[in-house]
């Protein structure tokens, strides 16, 4: 049976691993102590992405998503070093919600798409609907959280979290049958107040959507729903780190809020994510500009029309504009996430130990990643 071995260094102590990779587990994991070798890149798990809408041109919300989009997006993902992403389905009527984690069922019939792609992940319906929080999502489709619809999206496809704002009425109790499925409840693209939110979490809610974004411009010094998000430690918090969504001084704060365990990075990326820079027109955004440094913008303005660079990215600007060390900024792109995605439904992604399996990135000490392994292959 043939063996892949991997060598790097470990992002926490500076040791040098060997990793032997059988098929696509890790078979065994050996230390060598520390080496004078500064050639070496890091070795790390591979990059957990809790909040995928879409890559290299392919939509997970669009009206006619295949099970080959999710296909192209997860070998195009892999590329880039995140082995495990959440496909994140948006604000629609419930048929189209339900055909799309259909999809996503479909896929995971794929051993490979089976071992990327854990569960799905609803972000709305149920989301404030206000100018501001809402964000770009549609006003006509948004609607009080109703567990009983979340019954019928689990019965269609893998669905592990669903995002909501719990200012609805009985919010509680809908996060508390929502839970009570297993399902995990974030709270995102809200208006709730301190109150609402400390309720939400008293009922289950254990996760925060891009926090920092989808919400008013112009907030009350305090209290407000950042503040309250930030300062509740039940809740484990995701930021876009894609260096446009979160300046760099506001996320160092941001993470420093968070207990150990507490922060996870996130893409939030596009289907204009991964494309080349250009002008392009969008069923949502119309006509829009996708800059060199991966900003993404309506044309003529300074406006983010969402996000347009992988996982991999983060880490660059986590270390570099952010001031985190490696092994933080890894940390956060790998084995917290993955944590999030062994709580929903067992897998366990992020880690890097015997018997796990063998998706690894290599990275340069600035964050950059350099080689990639994917299921045991060596990736191109």
């Amino acid at each position: 049976m043939a063996v892949t071995t991997v060598e790097g260094l470990d992002p926490s102590t500076g040791e040098v691993l060997e990793i032997d990779c059988r098929q696509d587990v890790v078979a065994d994991v050996r230390r060598r102590g520390r080496t004078g070798d500064l050639t070496l890149p890091y070795v790390s798990p591979g990059l957990v992405d809790l909040q995928v809408n879409g890559y290299a041109g392919h939509d997970v919300n669009a009206e006619g998503v295949t099970v080959d989009d999710l296909t192209a997006i997860t070998f195009a993902l892999a590329e880039e070093g995140v082995t495990t992403w959440v496909p994140t389905i948006v604000t629609a009527p419930e048929d189209r919600i339900r055909q799309a984690l259909h999809v996503v069922r479909e896929a995971r019939k794929d051993v490979v798409l089976a071992a990327a792609i854990p569960f799905a992940s609803v972000e709305g319906p149920f989301l404030s609907d206000l100018d501001g929080p809402r964000g770009v999502h549609d006003l006509r489709s948004i609607r009080p959280i109703d567990s009983d619809e979340v019954e019928r999206w689990a019965a269609e496809g893998p669905l592990g979290i669903v995002t909501v704002s719990p200012h609805w009425p009985d919010s509680p109790g809908a996060i508390r049958r929502i839970v009570a499925a297993r399902i995990a409840v974030a709270i995102g693209h809200t208006h709730a107040d301190n109150t609402q939110i400390r309720a939400a979490v008293d009922a289950g809610a254990s996760l925060s959507t891009h926090l920092g974004n989808g919400i008013f411009p112009d907030l009350p010094r305090h209290p407000n729903p950042i503040w309250s998000q930030l300062a509740e430690d039940r809740l484990a918090a995701g930021f876009i780190a894609d260096g446009h969504h979160l300046p760099a001084e506001t996320l160092k704060v941001m993470l420093r809020a968070k207990p150990a365990g507490g922060a996870f990075v996130v893409s939030d990326a596009t289907a204009l994510a991964g494309m080349p820079p250009g002008r392009y027109r969008t069923p949502v955004g119309g006509d829009v500009e996708l800059s060199e440094d991966g900003r993404l913008s309506p044309v003529g303005t300074k406006i983010l029309a969402g996000a347009a660079r992988s996982l991999a990215h983060a880490l660059p600007f986590l270390i570099g504009s952010v001031g985190l060390s490696l092994a933080h900024a890894v940390s956060l792109a790998t084995s917290v996430p993955g944590g999030v995605v062994t709580k929903v439904s067992g897998a366990t992604p992020g880690r890097l130990a015997v018997g796990s399996r063998a998706d690894l990135v290599l990275i340069e000490r600035s964050g950059v990643v350099v080689g990639v392994v994917a299921r045991g292959h060596v990736r191109p």
